[in-house]
């Protein structure tokens, strides 16, 4: 390329950043991430559906895409090592014992004694310490949405954890109201299965929350069945019924199914008490909240937020530049060409230039007709040397 036509460059690419760029605009901006918290607040071999709750849902949104670096799971016993069990290492949902929710693939997040309400508020507003590893962190921003779930025994506004202590309804609602201000989610999507569920959202305040519960005051949350050979209930009918629906309508990503949808298919003859849900504090309300995908909130996602208006606007200045330059560098390309093509009819000029004054210069070689003309000029040419010398000998003769 020519300098001439490098220097173009400088001046192209400064009228491309200096050129007025539309103001950015803000932007109604989609989730980029989400998470799980898997909360079982139960201790004790009788409560070994509250641990299988638990692990069904962990399996559900490990299925669709969740990774272990964005579930909190937190399980207060081991019913997979309790010495009841009949089947050492393992926690089953299914009378029919089909899957092992327990398995080689699990990552508990926090075990036995750490699942205290303490932890599990500073979890949620992050307040922990430097020495905190981040597989025991909640790390969301604004951008993450959250699916939370808890089980265990409850009553009127509080949930029970490990039969020692308990989290209030006004202690819950604080808690995501802290995560609002710190801009730590999203939207969140709260569902929890225990006695008097729906009374454990009342409280709740923070914009962005939709909430779903098993029973309403006064009403309990019954298991579904249990197993004889393993000899406890193994999981409970609100669970149940989200499992099954999650299991046969949401295979994949590509699901269309909404939280309506899910919503929709409660019915009492089926989880035996009403099952709740609030909408009144997502934006937009009830449709809004409806009309949500359950990927939005059990599955994967990728996304890469961007700047509409900003970004069109360099788009099409790059794409601008990338055309110009491109042009260019066609056009040097050219001219580099017709330079070579110049330099190589020159050197093929010189060469038969060359060639020709050769072909002039070489003497003609000797032929029947210029023989004695030749013969005539070379005995001329000897005699006239042999005069000169006797010239030069009678010069030198000395005279008497």
């Amino acid at each position: 390329m020519k300098l001439s036509n490098a220097l173009h460059l400088p001046a192209l690419l400064a009228a491309t950043l200096l050129s007025p760029i539309q103001p950015i605009q803000p932007v109604t901006a989609e989730h980029t991430s989400n998470w799980a918290v898997l909360v079982g607040t139960s201790r004790f071999w009788f409560n070994y559906r509250h641990l299988a709750n638990v692990l069904s849902m962990y399996r559900t949104v490990k299925r669709l895409g969740i990774p272990d670096s964005q579930i909190i799971l937190m399980l207060p016993d081991d019913m997979a090592c309790n010495p009841r069990n009949a089947f050492p290492g393992t926690v089953y949902s299914n009378a029919d014992r089909a899957v092992d929710l327990y398995g080689d693939n699990i990552e508990v997040d926090y075990r036995g004694y750490e699942v205290t309400v303490e932890n599990f508020i500073r979890l949620l507003t992050d307040r922990v310490g430097d020495e905190m590893p981040r597989s025991k962190r909640l790390l969301t921003d604004d951008r993450s949405n959250i699916f939370v779930y808890m089980t265990g025994h409850g009553g009127n506004e509080f949930l029970k954890f490990q039969d020692a202590e308990e989290i209030g309804a006004f202690d819950l609602a604080d808690a995501f109201e802290q995560m609002w201000e710190k801009r730590r989610y999203h939207e969140i999507l709260f569902m929890i299965d225990t006695c008097q569920a729906n009374t454990m959202y009342s409280k709740l305040y923070s914009p962005n929350i939709i909430a779903t519960g098993s029973s309403e005051l006064d009403q309990s949350s019954y298991s579904h069945h249990a197993d004889n050979d393993v000899g406890v209930a193994v999981i409970d009918r609100y669970t149940y019924y989200n499992l099954e629906f999650l299991e046969s309508e949401v295979k994949d990503l590509g699901s269309k199914k909404t939280v309506g949808d899910l919503f929709d298919s409660y019915n009492y003859e089926k989880i035996h008490s009403n099952a709740g849900v609030r909408y009144d504090l997502f934006r937009g309300g009830a449709e809004a909240a409806r009309s949500r995908l359950l990927t939005d909130f059990f599955g994967n996602i990728q996304n890469v937020e961007v700047d509409g208006a900003r970004n069109n606007t360099i788009d099409e200045d790059v794409l601008a530049l990338s055309r110009t330059i491109a042009k260019l560098r066609e056009l040097a390309d050219q001219e580099e060409e017709a330079t070579a093509s110049n330099k190589s009819d020159a050197k093929e000029s010189t060469k038969a230039n060359s060639r020709q004054s050769k072909r002039i210069q070489m003497a003609k070689p000797l032929t029947d007709e210029n023989w004695y003309t030749k013969k005539l000029v070379g005995a001329t040419a000897l005699a006239s040397c042999a005069a000169l010398w006797a010239l030069g000998s009678y010069l030198e003769t000395p005279k008497n």
